[in-house]
């Protein structure tokens, strides 16, 4: 089953099956969400920014950068998927459109090429490092995050095609993705040292959203053959699982992350005597 070359396993799902109205719809909303959430947060990171203290907002700024690269690009996958397949009158079902594009997991990767690299470096402007060098931690969220995503990318190209490939990159990009969660935890535990109660709180949510959200994309990844090689989700329940599953680590590993950011740098700013309210009577 390869006539569509190295195409996501959704146009197969279609080619083979066809996607039900209820399937395709929830698709379609889940998207339109995605990219709509992005727009409302960078409102409240525009409005919120100046309730930090000047050297803390970075964050929110780049906060702001990440939101509407997701905008734009989930704005694209969202065309993308209306724009790849039509209505059957005779079937019930949406098939492939004819002379137009393949459905193309792909825009989310270019989303997160340039959204991975900002979400890490963040943290890094609200928390103090006590023994690592800022740079060192930063070039390394930099040079694994990129290729976890590059290798991801190469990766979801062969998963009908060659599982094989499939599984290998997606093995080697498991292997920065690790790295990244390792060195995320050391600046985690690097920046509770010294910090209030309240603080702290925070950070261990900061944690724990991060950790949840970002195990998500790796079952995204491996949708189509989840419970099994041969079957599994490879149908129109795994496509809207996976859309679904990447749409909620979206919102999750970028809004509720970048918005915790935030919480946490309003108190240490106001722990520092910088509290824009009584500033600004």
């Amino acid at each position: 089953m390869d006539q569509l070359g190295n195409a996501n396993f959704e146009n197969y799902v279609a080619l083979r099956d066809g996607i039900s109205e209820m399937a395709y719809q929830m698709v379609a909303h889940c998207l339109t969400l995605g990219y709509a959430v992005m727009l409302a947060a960078l409102f409240y990171f525009v409005v919120t920014t100046r309730y930090s203290a000047p050297r803390f907002r970075i964050s929110s700024v780049l906060s702001g950068v990440v939101m509407v690269s997701a905008f734009l690009l989930l704005y694209v996958q969202s065309q993308n998927w209306n724009n790849t397949f039509n209505f059957d009158l005779e079937s019930g079902k949406y098939v492939l459109a004819t002379g137009d594009d393949l459905f193309n997991n792909g825009y989310r990767y270019l989303n997160w090429l340039i959204d991975v690299p900002m979400l890490l470096f963040q943290i890094l402007f609200v928390v103090s490092l006590t023994k690592s060098s800022f740079s060192s931690i930063r070039n390394q969220f930099w040079f694994s995050g990129v290729l976890m995503i590059l290798t991801g990318y190469v990766g979801q190209y062969y998963e009908v095609t060659n599982l094989t490939a499939f599984f290998v990159w997606g093995a080697i990009s498991t292997v920065f993705f690790l790295h990244v969660l390792w060195v995320m935890n050391r600046v985690i535990k690097e920046g509770k040292e010294g910090l209030s109660e309240p603080a702290r709180a925070v950070l261990n949510r900061i944690w724990i959203v991060f950790l949840v959200s970002w195990f998500l994309y790796p079952g995204a990844y491996l949708m189509p053959h989840l419970l099994g090689i041969e079957g599994g989700f490879f149908n129109e329940t795994g496509i809207v699982a996976r859309q679904m599953t990447y749409t909620v680590a979206d919102i999750v590993s970028k809004v509720i992350y970048g918005i915790l950011l935030t919480q946490l740098a309003q108190i240490m700013s106001r722990e520092e005597g910088y509290d824009y309210a009584t500033l600004h009577r």
